[in-house]
């Protein structure tokens, strides 16, 4: 029984692990309006 809700929460969980946004990090808002620009880390 372990053994099936271990699978099934796997199941469930892996698909999520795909989710995020994609390419580099960028500040939020529109760009001309950034006060402060940084350089984001991408780990």
């Amino acid at each position: 029984m372990r053994i099936v809700a271990v699978l099934l929460l796997a199941a469930s969980l892996l698909p999520l692990a795909g989710c995020g946004k994609k390419g580099a990090p960028s500040p939020p808002g529109p760009a001309d309006k950034v006060t402060y620009p940084r350089v984001y880390p991408s780990r």
